[in-house]
């Protein structure tokens, strides 16, 4: 066995090519129930390890839908296991005094966040709305990720919308999370254009040639792990990235080299 696909399948990890999940959640959600819902560190580092999982980045769901509790649950949450988490500081417009407390306060996490994480479609107003600016601009500032909830024809977080971001912007790198879902020519265009734009795989395989498409127009370099945990599974999410026929060279630069880079400088 020499492919990354047949040492997978053997063992489901492989220890030279580690997986970043760089879009994820923790937490209970109302509407579903969640088997990892309640946070064990240990429980969930042996989940990690059994998938090869080296670091997950976050946003969790009290954050992004409870603003009383707001980016505390990401922060409390990393703390107890930091060796394989990192959180995005959630935003939500509806409250933009929250907003700029958040940002004014990040440099004191700095051990917790890598970037903003936007829920625009959730939230109500589209990525381009003036109470989203100060992580905006911050972002831009500091190089920061921004992961965008992105989805085909949305008047929210659509390509249309991503692109007035991207250039107005240009150091914030954008993560089109499900990477304008069933607009997928959209998404190359924007990827194209903008090179701080990247794809982010959670839902695109379930859809078949999406990833496809990506990799034969824009190339693995510009694409990123996630899965949406724990709405998704790690082993099914990496068998379907390996079961698209995609060379070793481009299963390295989706599950680690990409993200490795983007994170290089925000917490190596």
């Amino acid at each position: 066995m020499n492919s990354l696909w047949e040492k997978f399948l053997e063992k489901g990890k492989v220890e030279n090519c580690p997986v970043y999940d760089m879009h994820a959640h923790m937490g209970t959600y109302s509407r579903i129930y969640f088997p990892y819902g309640e946070f064990d560190s240990e429980k969930t580092k042996q989940r990690f390890d059994r998938s090869g999982i080296k670091l997950l980045i976050f946003c969790h769901h009290w954050t992004l839908f409870s603003p009383d509790i707001g980016n505390t649950a990401n922060i409390e949450t990393v703390r107890k296991l930091p060796e394989k988490l990192r959180a995005y500081c959630g935003v939500n417009p509806n409250y933009p005094e929250i907003i700029e407390k958040d940002v004014d306060e990040f440099e004191k996490y700095k051990d917790v966040f890598v970037g903003f994480k936007l829920l625009a479609d959730y939230h109500g107003l589209p990525i381009t709305h003036k109470n989203y600016a100060p992580a905006w601009r911050y972002a831009n500032r500091k190089k920061l990720l921004v992961l965008l909830h992105t989805w085909g024809s949305s008047h929210y977080n659509g390509p249309q919308q991503i692109r007035k971001v991207a250039e107005k912007y240009p150091d914030a790198r954008i993560l089109m999370g499900h990477s304008c879902h069933g607009e997928w020519d959209e998404a190359v265009k924007v990827m194209k254009d903008f090179p701080n734009v990247y794809a982010e795989l959670c839902a695109v395989v379930d859809d078949r040639g999406g990833l496809e498409k990506f990799l034969d127009k824009v190339g693995s370099k510009k694409i990123v792990f996630g899965t949406d945990w724990p709405w998704f599974n790690h082993h099914y999410y990496i068998g379907a990235v390996l079961d698209s026929g995609l060379s070793d060279e481009d299963a390295h630069n989706i599950f680690h080299r990409n993200a490795e880079k983007l994170l290089e400088k925000l917490i190596y």
